[in-house]
């Protein structure tokens, strides 16, 4: 049966109806596509499996490469001057993690494109820049999260298997660490024309100068080694969106930072010296260190660190541009 409006009420007084269905427009927000950036993030089994073997094989490296180091002290005790027990723990982690972390980096976008599923993406989020911003700010949050608990336990790891070498770093108080050794030996033998060397048990060892690390120093190396590879994965994340294809991004990121360097070192010296401080790979030179002076033709280790950022704030914003005025 028809309804009728009573006489003098006009139909924008009455109340809503009952169950009416709230505006859609609150749905489109950034929290929202945040929120289902991390279910997406979370919820693919290779997520955990790529962040699992970041951490174990940061951390199970980090360790090894201590055990070797505090083993060959006992057959070269001289090695023991100015050793960078800091770098040493988050070698691993530095070099490997940012071809790990990039995988990752380049699989939160292309993935859905390989997938298609990107079409429902906009389809439930139209706006473009929230779909991409909430994209960018996930990985960043889960990246650093996961290479800042990486870096410390890498670096408590490495440093309790240097307990008792007297060449660990330390959190917590001042360590001090030889800065010179001059090996002595009574009977030289001789190895080549004109070179000499100690017999493993005729080494005697006289240490001089002291290196002073800082636990401040540390804590900056520990935690500029997260932000480096979490830059790296945003940097990842800038080249999926350009090339939006898994494969050709991992190997664009591998060529960035690993190939490029390789070919660059091959330069005349003056070109070398002059182009390394501009590559996204350089900060691994300087962040890491707390003991012995950096390369002269590099900036400290924050500035440097800056040069990385920019290449991912570059290659970030070009991707945004893009996937705004591409069709999906």
């Amino acid at each position: 049966m028809a309804t009728t409006t009573p006489p003098g009420v006009r139909l924008s007084a009455l109340p809503p109806a009952v169950g009416r269905r709230p505006s859609a427009g609150g749905r489109a927000s950034l929290g929202g596509a945040i929120a289902s950036e991390f279910t997406k993030l979370r919820s693919v089994r290779s997520t955990y499996w790529t962040l699992g073997a970041l951490f174990v094989v940061s951390v199970g490296l980090g360790i090894a490469f201590a055990a070797g180091a505090a083993a060959n002290f006992n057959v070269h005790p001289a090695s023991k001057a100015a050793f960078d027990a800091t770098e040493t723990s988050l070698g691993a982690f530095f070099f490997l993690g940012e071809l790990i972390i990039g995988v990752i980096g380049a699989m939160v976008i292309t993935s859905e494109y390989s997938t298609g599923m990107i079409r429902t993406s906009l389809t439930a989020q139209p706006r473009r820049g929230a779909v991409y911003a909430a994209k960018a700010i996930t990985l960043a949050v889960v990246a650093l999260v996961v290479s800042l608990v990486t870096s410390f336990v890498a670096f408590f790891a490495a440093q309790a298997v240097f307990s008792s070498s007297g060449v660990g770093a330390s959190l917590f108080h001042t360590v001090r660490v030889p800065a010179n050794a001059i090996v002595h030996c009574t009977n030289r033998v001789q190895v080549g024309p004109s070179q000499f060397a100690c017999p493993p048990g005729d080494r005697q060892v006289t240490f001089s100068g002291w290196d002073v690390v800082h636990p401040s120093a540390v804590l900056a190396a520990i935690i500029g080694t997260a932000l480096f590879v979490t830059i790296v994965a945003l940097i990842a994340f800038g080249v999926g969106s350009i090339v939006r294809h898994t494969a050709g991004a991992i190997a664009a990121v591998i060529t960035l930072v690993f190939v490029i360097p390789l070919v660059e070192n091959a330069l005349p010296s003056d070109w070398h010296n002059d182009i390394m401080r501009f590559l996204p790979d350089a900060a691994n030179q300087v962040v890491p260190i707390t003991i012995g002076p950096t390369s002269p033709n590099l900036w400290s280790a924050w500035p440097q660190l800056g040069v990385t950022a920019l290449w991912a704030a570059a290659l970030v914003a070009l991707g945004a541009y893009l996937f705004r005025h591409r069709d999906a």
